[in-house]
Order: C-alpha cells, then structure tokens, then sequence
C-alpha cells in the first residue's frame, strides 16, 4: 500500500481463554496454571495503511473484524504480533459508553473529553460548535440519565469528532440519530478523509465500503482471507457469501446498494419512495416481460427540495446480482415533478438475459450516493422467456468464423 504507514500490523492475533468452571477461572486468577482452552477472535493479521487511505473491514458477524479494530485503537492487548500507529486516534466504538449517567450532557463533554485526550481548556473553545453539532443545545446541562439512546449517541458522535484526529477508527457507527444527524455524520467523515485523515472503516454494507474506502480487508473466522483494492476484495468476498447461500448456510450480506443485511421492507424517514413501474409487464405470478427492452421508473418524494440520487438493481432470483445503477454514478440529476417530487426512468435496450425469473430493487440516495434514506427489496418479479438453446446468465454480442 503506498503512503507514509500510520498504522502498520504484523502477526497480529488475539486469543481469550475458555475456562471450563467459574471456579477455574478464579482459580487462575489467584493461583495460575489452570487448564484452559483457548479461543483465538483473530490470527495472523498483516497490513500497512498510508497517509489519507480508507480501509473496509469485512467479513461476517463473529469474524473477527471488531478485534481487530479494538487491537488498532489499543482498547485490547494483542496476544501476538504487533501493531504500530502514528498521529491522534479517534475510536468510534461504542458510542456514549463512557458518559456517566448522572452528569449533565455538559459534564459528560469536559469528563468524556478527558479521557481521550481533551485538555480543559481546548474543549472550553470548541464547547459550544460540539454542542451545536449534536443539536443538544436545549438539554445540554439536563442529565445524561435523561436523554434518548439517540441525544447519547448524537453527543458522543459530535465529541469523538470534534478534534479532526489523523486516524480514525469507525466500527457499524454510521447509524446514528435520524435520518439528518446521519449525514451531517457522513459529511464530517468524508471531510476528514478529502483531509488526509486516515480511516479504518468496519461495516457490513459494501455499499459504504465501496463509497468510502480504496482498499479493504477481508476477514473470515479469525483469519486474513483478503487484503488490497476495495473491488478486488469485494468481488472475492461477495463470492465467497453466493457460495455459502446457495448452502443455506448465510447470516444475511448486504447487497452493493443495501445498507444492512437485515433489510426493511421500508425504512421510518421523511424521505420515501413513492412508486416504482416496470413497463411491459403481462399477466402471471410473476408477470412475463412482455417488451425487448427494459425500462424501470422510480419516483420519490425528499422534504425541503434536496435534489436525491435515484438507484435501481437488477437480480437473478437466486439473487445473483446483474446490475445495479445509481444516479449519482453516471452524472444524472433526476427530473424535478415538484418541489419534493423527484422522478428518474432508465431503459436497458435490448435486455440480453436467458430465460428464468428475475427481480428489481429500488434505493433513494442522498445526492452523493452515500446516505440511504429508503430501499425496496425486491419490490417486482418478473419472468424473462427467451427460448434458445443457449445456456447461460447473458446473452453476449459474438460472431463466428
């Protein structure tokens, strides 16, 4: 990886300690020597990350992947290897972990500041622009105790990020608050990485990998299986997850427009999808495409004349993914129908599938592309009948000679 390394990792690994007893397990403690299994979260791990790099971890739930970022951030001891890092580090763990329930917000920012390294006298200029980031400004000197899981994340988000950090560390901490505090999150992140900030990234939405990061990491049971271009690994990765569907043995991972694997039908937010048509549909469960091309039209409705991105992903039913295409991707700014009213249609011409059953998702993105308001899985089936003696997943352009 190129770069002046921040962080660089050799042999990193962590093993914990399975006792079969709790008496074994104090008797250890005390006395040493006790017998015990050893469980290793992570093993092996190699990497360098430069200057203004953004690397994605991924991998399924129990991976390993949040030991590792606890190993960067130095919250575990590694049990072999080591790690080295440069520059102030910025740890989005577990947000509002630290606050202490009875202190006011106010407290809580001077208490928390402290333990990651804010002299009183810094946090006293940048008190108010941090309490105005967290849009707390009414409940700031209520306590802690009194506040939503949201007020508690929205505080502990604007004072982790209140001192732009040279590395930061970011584990599943990009649902945070509503659907707006969420992308003032996105934004300050993507400020300090067009900075030069440094960032580890650990998330199951490849969509977010693939926005953010220009290389990942792939780790699976423990073990490194890829490291390097984010699209490399991706690729290898999302085969690997086809492999374990067709075994029935999958957790649920995300799709490259999918937020979660675990996806609503329809997300609770302001901004919504209105309609999806899929012309040249006949009759049937699931209806036959009746046209040569495919044409798709998506409508959306975003509050306060933000102008969105507009996404469509075409699927085999087994969920092999075919395409999947976004506004924001080719340049498009979608056709305004009001002034919260906001439509896009996009024609595949000639579509060049075989024959099988097929579906359509729909995404309403944030203009960049980076925040999902709402997504439809699988919002139309349709039949595709082609018949051919031809075996396949496309039918692609050739001539014999």
């Amino acid at each position: 990886m190129s770069g002046s390394p921040i962080i660089r990792a050799v042999g990193l690994g962590k093993a914990y300690g399975i006792h079969g007893s709790s008496w074994r397990r104090l008797q250890s403690l005390f006395v040493g020597g006790s017998e015990r299994a050893e469980h290793w979260a992570l093993r092996d791990v190699n990497f360098e990350l430069g200057t203004g790099q953004c690397l994605g971890v991924v991998g399924h739930n129990g991976a390993g992947k949040s030991t590792l970022l606890k190993l960067i951030a130095g919250t575990r001891r590694p049990s072999t290897g080591r790690r080295a890092r440069r520059g102030r580090l910025t740890a989005i763990l577990e947000l509002g972990a630290g606050f202490h329930p009875e202190f006011t917000g106010r407290q809580n920012l001077y208490f928390g500041g402290a333990l990651i390294g804010i002299a009183e006298a810094q946090m006293h200029r940048i008190e108010e622009e941090t309490i105005a980031f967290a849009e707390l400004e009414d409940a700031i000197d209520r306590p802690v105790k009194t506040y939503s899981s949201g007020m508690t994340v929205r505080l502990a988000f604007a004072l982790v990020t209140a001192v732009e950090p040279e590395l930061l560390v970011i584990d599943e901490a990009l649902a945070v608050g509503d659907q707006h505090f969420q992308r003032k999150c996105l934004e300050r992140i993507d400020a300090f990485r067009k900075k030069g900030c440094t960032i580890l990234f650990c998330s199951h939405s490849l969509y977010h990998v693939r926005q953010l990061c220009d290389v990942a990491l792939w780790v699976d049971k423990g073990r490194m299986r890829g490291c390097g271009p984010t699209e490399n690994v991706l690729a290898a990765y999302e085969t690997h997850v086809r492999n374990l569907n067709a075994a029935d043995h999958v957790e649920g991972v995300a799709d490259p427009y999918v937020v979660s694997g675990e996806v609503p039908r329809r997300a609770a937010s302001s901004a919504r999808l209105l309609a999806v048509d899929v012309a040249g549909l006949g009759e049937g469960d699931p209806p036959v495409l009746r046209t040569e091309d495919f044409v798709v039209r998506v409508t959306a409705e975003v509050p306060g004349g933000e102008c969105p991105s507009l996404a469509v992903m075409l699927e085999r039913a087994d969920k092999v993914c075919i395409t999947a295409v976004g506004t924001h991707a080719d340049g498009v700014v979608p056709l305004r129908l009001g002034e919260d009213k906001w439509q896009a249609t996009v024609p595949f011409p000639r579509l060049p599938l075989y024959s099988g059953e097929y579906t359509v998702s729909d995404f309403l993105l944030d203009a960049s592309g980076t925040l999902v308001y709402e997504q439809w899985i699988d919002c139309q089936r349709f039949m595709i009948v082609y018949p051919t003696l031809e075996v396949g997943l496309v039918r692609l352009p050739h001539k014999w000679s």
